[in-house]
C-alpha cells in the first residue's frame, strides 16, 4: 500500500477536482459507500470464478461471524445503494459518480497497489446506446482534460444472454485442443467462464488466443444495432477508437459495450488506465429489479504515473505568505494577522517558537513563500508590519489596517513575475484567482481532445483556486 506525500498531492487534487468536474457538468452526482460490504455482494456480482474473488479479495470475518469484505470494486455496492436507497423510484437513469479506494491482494505493478484509489461512474436504469457513449466520452475528457498523453480507447461487445452462450461454446471449440498446454487457471477458465481465456497474459497461452472467434462476429441482432449505435456516437464526437475483439474485461457481470483506455506510454500489461461497459444483467444478479446499467473506474495512481512518466506533475503545494512573530509576546497578533491574510484567500503559515529571526527566515525561505510578514517590536508599536519580497529582497512597512491588500498585491506581482521567468519562485502565477470568486459562471473549455465545450461552467472557489 502507498502513502501519499504532500509532495504529490497538488496532482492528485487536480485530478480529482477535474473528476468532480467534467462528471458534474454531465449531471453525474456524488455517491458514497461502504469500504466494507458483506462477502456475498462481490461472490454474486464479481463472479466466483474471477481472479478477484478467488485470488485478490481481503475477506474476514467479524465478531458477529459475518463475512465482510474490503470492497474490490465500488459498481456492485453502488448498484446495491440504488435499490436500497430508493434511486430507482425516481426519474431515470440516475447518474452517480464516486473516488475513493478499492482493496486487492494482486500483484503489486506500476501505478497499482493493493489499496488504489478509482474515479468513477455509474449510470443505471437506461438501456439506449447513448448512454454508452455518454460515459466513454467522459472517461475520455478526464484523461485528455489532466494531460495524459498517448490515450487509446479500445471497443468490444460480449453480447448478452442471448447470444453469449453460443459464442463461449465456440471459444471452447477453439481452445479446447490447446488446453493441455495451457496454464492451470486457463483451463479452470474453460469450465467456468472461456471468455477470460482471452485475457490471459502467460507467455504459454497468448499464442492460443490467435485466430479464436470474435465476440462481434456472434452478436444476436439487438446486440449488433446496439454495438452499431455506440461506434457511432464515437464517430459523431470525433473521439477515435480501436475495435479490440480481445478485449473482455475482468469481472463477469459486464453485457455489451466493453471498452477500456490505455497508455501508449506505460508498459505492457500495467498500459490500462481504467475502462468499463454495460452490465444490464448484475442487478438482477443481486437480487434486485432487472435494470440496466453501465459505469466506468478509472484507476488514480495509473493516471498519476503517466503524467509524471510524461513530465506533467504539478508543482508541490507551498505557502504564500510567512508571518514571523519576532517581538516577544506576538503570537497573539501573528495569529489575528495570520486570519486577516487567510481572509484574503492567501495560504498563510506562522513561524511559532522560539527561534532567532535569522532561523525564522531561513524557514521562511525553505517554505517557498513569496512573501514575509515580520512583526517586530518595532512594528507592532507603530500598528504596522515588515513585508519583505522573498524573491527581490524588497521590504516595506505596512499598516496593520491594510495589510491584506497589500501583501495580496505583492504575492500576486511575486507569483506573475515567476510566472514570466523573471524570478527565483518555482510556481506558476494565480492569474487572478481571488477575482474569479466573483466572476460568474463561464462556459467549460474544450477538452484537449477536441470536443466541443459544455455550458454552464462549474462555480469557481476563491482560495481554492489559487
Amino acid at each position: 500500500m502507498n502513502d501519499l506525500l504532500p509532495q504529490r498531492t497538488a496532482t492528485w487534487s487536480r485530478l480529482e477536482a477535474k473528476a468532480a468536474e467534467l462528471a458534474e457538468l454531465r449531471g453525474y452526482w456524488p455517491v458514497v459507500t461502504p469500504v466494507v460490504e458483506p462477502t456475498e455482494l462481490f461472490t454474486r456480482a464479481v463472479g466466483a470464478g474471477t481472479d478477484v474473488v478467488e485470488k485478490e479479495m481481503y475477506t474476514f470475518e467479524d465478531r458477529g461471524g459475518r463475512s465482510l469484505t474490503l470492497r474490490p470494486e465500488a459498481t456492485a455496492s453502488v448498484v446495491r445503494a440504488y435499490f436500497e436507497g430508493g434511486l430507482h423510484d425516481g426519474p431515470q437513469p440516475v447518474r452517480l459518480r464516486y473516488l475513493g479506494p478499492m482493496f486487492r491482494h494482486d500483484r503489486p505493478q506500476a501505478g497499482r497497489y493493493r489499496q488504489f484509489f478509482q474515479f468513477g461512474v455509474e449510470a443505471i436504469g437506461e438501456a439506449a446506446p447513448g448512454l454508452d457513449v455518454e460515459v466513454i466520452e467522459l472517461a475520455y475528457a478526464w484523461l485528455a482534460a489532466i494531460g495524459v498523453p498517448g490515450v487509446s480507447l479500445q471497443v468490444n461487445s460480449i453480447g448478452d444472454e442471448v447470444c453469449r452462450p453460443a459464442y463461449r461454446e465456440a471459444l471452447r471449440d477453439h481452445f479446447r485442443p490447446h488446453l493441455a498446454e495451457m496454464c492451470e487457471d486457463c483451463r479452470r477458465r474453460f469450465e467456468v467462464n472461456p471468455l477470460r481465456l482471452l485475457d490471459c497474459k502467460k507467455p504459454s497461452c497468448v499464442p492460443f488466443q490467435a485466430g479464436a472467434p470474435s465476440p462481434v462476429d456472434h452478436l444476436c441482432e439487438p446486440c449488433r444495432a446496439h454495438h452499431q449505435a455506440v461506434l457511432a456516437g464515437l464517430r459523431a464526437l470525433a473521439i477515435p477508437f480501436e475495435q479490440n475483439p480481445r478485449l473482455v474485461r475482468g469481472l463477469d457481470y459486464y453485457t455489451r459495450t466493453a471498452f477500456e483506455l490505455w497508455s501508449t506510454d506505460l508498459d505492457g500489461a500495467q498500459n490500462a488506465l481504467g475502462g468499463g461497459g454495460r452490465y444490464d444483467g448484475l442487478a438482477k444478479e443481486l437480487g434486485f429489479a432487472d435494470t440496466p446499467g453501465i459505469g466506468f473506474a478509472m484507476g488514480m495512481e495509473r493516471a498519476h504515473l503517466a503524467l509524471q512518466r510524461a513530465g506533467q506533475e504539478d508543482v508541490a503545494p507551498v505557502p504564500d505568505v510567512f508571518v514571523i512573530p519576532a517581538a516577544p509576546g506576538s503570537d497573539e497578533a501573528a495569529q489575528r494577522v495570520a486570519a486577516d491574510l487567510r481572509g484574503a484567500a492567501l495560504r498563510t503559515v506562522v513561524s511559532f517558537g522560539e527561534r532567532s529571526l535569522k532561523a525564522s527566515m531561513r524557514a521562511a525561505q525553505k517554505s517557498g513563500a513569496a512573501c514575509v510578514v515580520i512583526l517586530g517590536e518595532q512594528e507592532l508599536a507603530a500598528g504596522e508590519a515588515a513585508v519583505r519580497n522573498m524573491a527581490t529582497g524588497e521590504q516595506e512597512r505596512v499598516a496593520l489596517g491594510a495589510l491584506a491588500p497589500v501583501v495580496a498585491d505583492r504575492v500576486d506581482a511575486a507569483l506573475a513575475a515567476a510566472a514570466a521567468g523573471e524570478g527565483g519562485l518555482e510556481r506558476e502565477s494565480p492569474a487572478g484567482a481571488r477575482a474569479s470568486a466573483a466572476m460568474p459562471d463561464a462556459p467549460a473549455a474544450a477538452n484537449a481532445a477536441g470536443q466541443p465545450s459544455v455550458g454552464g461552467g462549474a462555480k469557481r472557489m476563491g482560495s481554492a483556486a489559487r
